[in-house]
């Protein structure tokens, strides 16, 4: 059955590298296009000179749950004007331009950033297609029957080298909550297992609600946020960002503290409450944005 084509109009959009900066671990690319899953619906993007072209794999009328994913609406510029002006981040933003921030459903980023714990990003990819091919629900337009994921060829757009786990969903805090810890440590998640676990029992329980945390502001939705079992302050900055719209959410990795340090302070060590508070009072509104822009550029131009 033929899917639904659109193309999203908007200029400055570098999906390459909004898909490959840390913020999604499901997303794989094949030439020019991607392919990965929103919620239990997969898509193929492609850039275009006019935008962005998005097919999905079955008939979708209202497409506004991609939209709203891809952020396209977002005016940038104003966004990077609010950016301090100085040399580093105008390097950053010079090596980034069309960098943007998704907004992602808030499960499925709060459990990929607790197995990201000291993992760099293609390990953390490893570990999510596992957990999800072993444990995922099969997304709209594929069979019931068909537990395990389709190949490439058998997914209408998907092209065939497609990595295995893009036909199923990201598992509900339902679904592993009635796991057992063997079972996700299966999933090469090592000692992230059980906090994993315990996230999951916490929310299917009802002990956290993740859409309430939609009506707190930033320092309460922090707070919330960490009484997770695995979630600390970086983890809960994460989520807060990537799912929730916090530009002012600063997450600080060990990348940032690099980039921090190399950038900002060459000449003498600070100290990490140093860098945390100049992280917090530097960036303006928007500061979220801008650590990405430092990661990104950080990890890709500078490392």
């Amino acid at each position: 059955m033929a899917g639904t084509k659109i193309i999203f109009r908007v200029r400055d959009y570098d999906l390459a590298a909004t898909l490959n900066s840390g913020q999604v671990f499901r997303w794989r690319q094949t030439g020019n296009s991607w392919t990965g899953i929103v919620g239990k619906n997969f898509a193929k993007l492609t850039q275009t000179d006019g935008g962005i072209l998005a097919e999905t794999s079955a008939p979708i009328e209202d497409l506004n749950w991609l939209r709203d994913f891809l952020q396209v609406k977002v005016d940038l510029d104003a966004v990077l004007k609010t950016f301090p002006d100085d040399a580093p981040m105008r390097a950053a933003v010079c090596a980034c331009r069309g960098l943007r921030l998704l907004r992602q459903e808030p499960w499925e980023c709060l459990a990929s950033f607790i197995l990201s714990s000291t993992k760099q990003i293609v390990q953390i990819r490893q570990i999510v297609a596992l957990l999800c091919e072993r444990f995922g629900e099969p997304c709209s337009g594929v069979s019931a029957e068909r537990r395990k994921p389709l190949r490439g060829d058998q997914c209408g757009f998907l092209p065939k080298a497609a990595t295995q786990d893009l036909p199923v969903a990201f598992p509900t805090p339902q679904r592993i909550a009635a796991l057992s810890e063997t079972d996700l440590r299966n999933c090469k998640m090592g000692f992230r297992a059980p906090n994993l676990l315990a996230a999951a029992r916490q929310i299917a329980e009802g002990k956290i609600d993740l859409e309430k945390i939609r009506e707190l502001d930033y320092s309460e939705a922090r707070t919330e946020l960490m009484k997770l079992r695995g979630v600390g302050g970086k983890i809960a900055d994460c989520v807060l960002l990537f799912a929730y719209g916090f530009d002012s959410a600063f997450p600080v990795d060990v990348w940032i503290e690099r980039a921090l340090q190399q950038l900002y302070f060459p000449r003498r060590r600070a100290s990490e409450k140093r860098l945390r508070h100049f992280a917090a009072t530097h960036f303006g509104p928007h500061a979220g944005y801008a650590q990405q822009y430092l990661f990104h550029y950080m990890r890709t131009k500078l490392k």
